[in-house]
């Protein structure tokens, strides 16, 4: 999916689909901005992904912070300066109830991704995953609003308990056989602590697997994933925090010390301009 010919969404939502399907694990970073977008295309990743955080971090906001309006403004950028394949990073929905959830993935669509992700994080801090029953509704209803778009779709449910202190195996492992049960294509529980841990997920459900990589604790190989039988391996804000993590040692380096050497280090002008003076793509819905 690359060079100048326009691509459609159609045919970006089958090739999402194909990835899924084929054997072993791909990985699907996460930029945060056009930019960020074209580097990713260019180095030759098949799919990529919006990270809430790493765009609410390079705007200057908190995580969960975000309208949907801004999520959605910023899914349509990145998928407009790439051919390749966008999931969206769709929180929580942006809403409690269903029919939220639902129009939530409709406009997804109509901002221009082939996928998106629904959290069971409620936003509440006396009460942060939903009780079951609700966070099937929501996801339910989410597939229903997929399955009615003119292209394929693939909803990922996230069951968010480890991220929430919440480390209870058991419910997650409930809760994304729910979540397949109520349709959804791929199935994430981000955070999970071990490889014993990520496989006892795998072997529970009978659907493609999300794993996150680039917290701290757990650092698998996608080899190593592949092998018990992970499909998918993203990064949430990982690429954007270590660029963040970059300015921020260079400036404490030119507060502090008044040197300037973090620029050895720096990608040259001539390489990112060559990059992004290549892309000539179309993109085409």
């Amino acid at each position: 999916m690359s060079g100048g010919a326009a691509v459609t969404q159609a045919e970006k939502g089958h090739a999402f689909r194909a990835l899924h399907e084929r054997e072993g694990a791909f990985i699907i970073p996460n930029p945060w901005d056009p930019g960020s977008t074209r580097l990713l295309a260019h180095l030759g990743f098949e799919a990529l992904a919006t990270t809430s955080m790493g765009y609410a971090f390079s705007i200057g906001k908190l995580d969960a912070t975000l309208s949907r309006d801004e999520a959605l403004a910023n899914a349509s950028a990145i998928a407009s300066a790439t051919p390749l394949p966008v999931s969206a990073d769709l929180e929580n929905g942006y809403g409690d109830a269903p029919e939220i959830v639902a129009e939530t993935i409709r406009l997804a669509g109509e901002a221009g991704v082939v996928g998106g992700s629904i959290e069971d994080a409620s936003g509440w801090a006396d009460d942060p995953i939903y009780e079951l029953e609700r966070a099937v509704e929501r996801v339910r209803a989410g597939v229903a609003a997929a399955r009615a778009l003119p292209f394929p779709f693939t909803l990922t449910a996230r069951a968010e308990n480890y991220l929430h202190g919440r480390v209870d195996l058991r419910d997650t492992i409930k809760r994304l056989q729910a979540y397949q049960e109520a349709g959804a294509d791929v199935l994430y529980a981000p955070g999970l602590e071990t490889k014993e841990d990520i496989a006892a997920v795998v072997v529970s459900v009978d659907r493609p697997v999300n794993v996150l990589m680039g917290l701290r604790g757990v650092q698998l190989s996608l080899a190593e994933l592949s092998a018990i039988g992970v499909r998918r391996v993203s990064v949430g804000s990982s690429l954007c925090r270590a660029a963040l993590g970059a300015l921020l040692r260079g400036a404490r380096e030119m507060r502090e010390r008044g040197t300037f050497n973090f620029a050895a280090e720096a990608a040259s002008s001539s390489e990112i301009s060559a990059i992004f003076g290549e892309w000539r793509g179309t993109i085409g819905r």
